[in-house]
């Protein structure tokens, strides 16, 4: 077997031009794969962080059916005991805070907006949210009766920082929830749905109008990694599950299922990137078996000569198999550790993409994007390669068995 070793590692580099560009082909190819799919996953985790920074947190605990009816009445009391409960002592949790909502209709002089008012709290909302930085005019939470305002509703409505706004809509009892608030700031989140549809208040005002008491709707938690979310999630839904509470215990959802959306347009870029990669991956293949196909033409003599001293078909089948394992490896080690690099050079200083501010702008997404290197995508795009490439090698090695010694010997 070690003869058998050594004797492939001799057999490829018997025609090294040829070698050498099979193996540039298959380095080039795990090299694009490594790196393609790193900046693919960097790009998601960009995506995700991006929008569950500014609008859902990675997790939220939420008021049972809150998620689906939007009720001002589906809330949940939270206190500094429930939080303990949940959180303390947690490294995995950067930052949590509670939130409330209701609808509204938003005036101003002549002008009116149906609008989804949040009651946040202003410190807390800074671990877990990038509201406060993305404040374009006036400041962040400055008063208990300021209010900020997307941009674009501002601009819809015609008021600036200074002026007033009257909100008028139904508090959970039932009964009218009304109050005029003075706009204190203007936020640009990139995200125009977020921007014209949302008003902030501080929390402690929005359960007095809302008629609240000391619940709220939602609590989001910020994670230190997406790794984390999922045991996380399951976690305090067992902790939820285990807590006495006098209605429906609250649920604790994950980003996949607050914005379902994102996971979708996620998906589906997956998708298409897998037939791209699949096609490269054909590409190398066929690179691979035009390789071995010519090398056993011309070697036909030189096979003949071996079977007809002894040597099985079987073992010329390994030879060969084995030479195409080298030939794979080689490039395979080549690209995966010059992909590496090349992506962790990009991790380090990103990827400036001209042109897309406006395709990212949809996600929030500004300035440059991240590759993340990972051992997924280190590793599931050369390993196709490999698996690919030897059952390419397969079928001109399977033609050996049916080789005859006599006419390979005299093949010219």
């Amino acid at each position: 077997m070690n003869n058998d070793i050594s004797l492939a590692w001799r057999n490829i580099w018997r025609n090294p031009r040829r070698t050498v560009l099979t193996v540039s082909a298959i380095a080039f190819a795990a090299l694009l794969l490594v790196f393609m799919l790193s900046f693919q996953f960097g790009t998601y985790e960009t995506m995700i962080n991006t929008s569950v920074s500014l609008r859902t947190g990675h997790l939220q605990v939420q008021a049972a059916g809150y998620l689906e009816d939007r009720e001002v009445r589906l809330a949940f009391a939270w206190d500094d005991a429930m939080e303990e409960a949940l959180f303390k002592g947690d490294p995995r949790i950067e930052a949590v805070a509670p939130r409330a909502n209701g609808f509204a209709l938003v005036t101003s002089g002549s002008r009116t907006y149906g609008c989804m008012v949040t009651g946040v709290d202003p410190e807390r909302e800074k671990g877990v949210s990038t509201l406060a930085a993305i404040i374009r005019k006036g400041r962040y939470f400055s008063g208990e009766d300021r209010a900020l305002v997307g941009e674009t509703l501002a601009r819809n409505l015609k008021v600036g920082v200074g002026d007033e706004l009257t909100l008028l809509g139904q508090g959970r009892d039932g009964s009218v929830a009304a109050s005029v608030v003075t706009v204190g700031g203007i936020f640009g989140s990139g995200l125009d749905e977020y921007d014209r549809n949302v008003v902030l208040l501080p929390l402690s005002l929005f359960q007095d109008v809302f008629s609240m008491g000391r619940e709220v709707h939602e609590v989001a938690i910020r994670a230190r990694s997406l790794s984390d979310v999922r045991p996380l999630k399951s976690e305090l839904s067992d902790k939820l599950a285990s807590m006495p509470f006098d209605g429906p215990a609250p649920v604790a959802l994950d980003w996949m299922d607050l914005v379902p959306g994102l996971l979708q347009s996620i998906q589906m870029d997956l998708v298409s990137g897998i037939i791209m990669y699949l096609i490269l991956i054909i590409v190398v293949a066929f690179s691979i078996l035009n390789t071995f196909v010519m090398a056993i033409f011309e070697r036909t003599r030189e096979f003949g000569v071996m079977m007809a001293i002894g040597t099985t078909p079987g073992r010329l089948m390994r030879l060969v198999l084995t030479e195409s394992f080298f030939m794979t490896a080689t490039g395979l080690a080549l690209g995966i550790a010059f992909g590496a690099a090349l992506t962790l050079w990009f991790e380090s200083h990103g990827i400036l993409i001209p042109g897309g501010d406006e395709l990212m702008k949809a996600y929030g997404i500004t300035g440059r994007l991240y590759p993340k290197l990972s051992l997924l995508s280190a590793t599931i795009g050369p390993s196709a390669v490999l698996v690919i490439t030897l059952f390419s090698a397969l079928f001109p090695a399977l033609k050996l068995r049916q080789m005859k010694p006599v006419e390979a010997m005299h093949h010219v």
